[in-house]
């Protein structure tokens, strides 16, 4: 919808506002008012402890390429169709995984590599058999991509060796107005001597919605990460590229796509599929067997009851019990509510005797 929505505004046979970057820098602006508010007003989030250091070493590098990678690609918007920047997009796998390569937070493997040749195969093809294939369109998006790519990475680096966690509320609350800075720079070399107010059509709902798409797409990504699994982001990212591909055909009759476009893409495809399962397997390799894990947990119990079994606790109850408890009876373990602590000592018990040293 966002992607859709930028097209008719941007493009010069629908509402025709040809500044790509002013239309971003609305954004932006949208976005840091809008965050501020639930950060500061309605605390929705409680913001980070942010110093001088991480905002100068994290936040402008971050918000530098995430200016840029918005910039290029909301100008690619004015040279090439809908359906060919997603077509584009499926180099995203690919531009990621050699910044990552670079930067040292991931290895070159065979499979993921080849994969990544699958992939650029797929988009050179489709590219081959795009009707109004346009270059400067074309660096456009793929500038946009690197940008995008190296934002990601750097994220990932800078952020975590920080030890924060920024989801998109707060993520914009601290790059919005930063990126919105990095974008007047390019505007007022660029848009800025071309803009004559008179010949712009202002509408404030249009530009209203607008930005209000694209907040929603950045609010939409936070909840389908806290409410679902990595498999089915991907699988969803995957099917709103189709879904995506195909509307903008029907609302755009200049985004017509042929047999050879969907050929490549339908390669393409393929390889970030392979991908996404390397990377969900990759995941699930990493995370310890939970048949492991119970029995190291139960034999902690055990011993644990076992070092407390000859403290003896006061009883409170004056009643039928007539008599001082042992300490492993009120014991609770606060890793596992639901399963009392006898029957863990219990189990325990029965599995050193199954399995002796």
């Amino acid at each position: 919808m966002a992607s859709t929505n930028m097209e008719w505004v941007l493009s010069t046979n629908y509402f025709n506002f040809p500044f790509p970057i002013t239309l971003t820098m609305v954004h932006m602006g949208f976005s840091g008012v809008v965050a501020f508010f639930l950060v500061r007003v309605f605390k929705v989030v409680t913001p980070v402890k942010m110093t001088f250091e991480i905002y100068a070493t994290c936040v402008i590098p971050i918000s530098a390429f995430f200016a840029s990678s918005l910039w290029f690609g909301n100008t690619a918007y004015l040279h090439i169709s809908v359906a060919f920047i997603q077509m584009l997009k499926a180099l995203m796998p690919v531009a990621t995984f050699l910044m990552a390569v670079v930067c040292g937070i991931d290895t070159l493997r065979c499979d993921v590599f080849l994969n990544m040749v699958l992939v650029s195969v797929g988009v050179v093809v489709s590219s081959y058999g795009e009707i109004h294939f346009n270059i400067i369109g074309t660096l456009y998006q793929v500038s946009g991509i690197l940008a995008e790519a190296l934002r990601l990475v750097l994220t990932q680096v800078l952020l975590q060796k920080k030890g924060l966690t920024l989801n998109p509320i707060t993520s914009l609350y601290y790059i919005a107005p930063c990126s919105f800075v990095f974008l007047f720079i390019p505007w007022y070399m660029l848009e800025q001597p071309h803009m004559d107010p008179s010949r712009i059509q202002f509408n404030f709902w249009i530009f209203f919605s607008n930005a209000l798409c694209a907040l929603a797409l950045n609010f939409s990504i936070f909840l389908v990460i806290g409410r679902t699994g990595a498999v089915t982001i991907r699988v969803a990212g995957v099917l709103k590229d189709w879904i995506l591909i195909a509307l903008s055909t029907v609302i755009f009759p200049e985004s017509a796509i042929t047999g050879l476009n969907i050929i490549g893409y339908a390669i393409a495809l393929c390889g970030v599929v392979m991908y996404n399962y390397l990377k969900l397997k990759d995941v699930s390799a990493s995370q310890p067997n939970s048949s492991e894990v119970i029995p190291e947990r139960v034999t902690k119990d055990w011993k644990l009851e076992k070092k407390s079994s000859d403290i003896r606790v006061p009883n409170d109850d004056d009643g039928s019990s007539g008599g001082p408890k042992l300490a492993s009876e009120v014991i609770v373990d606060e890793e596992s509510p639901l399963i009392p602590t006898s029957r863990l000592s219990h189990i325990g018990r029965t599995q050193l005797t199954s399995h002796p040293a």
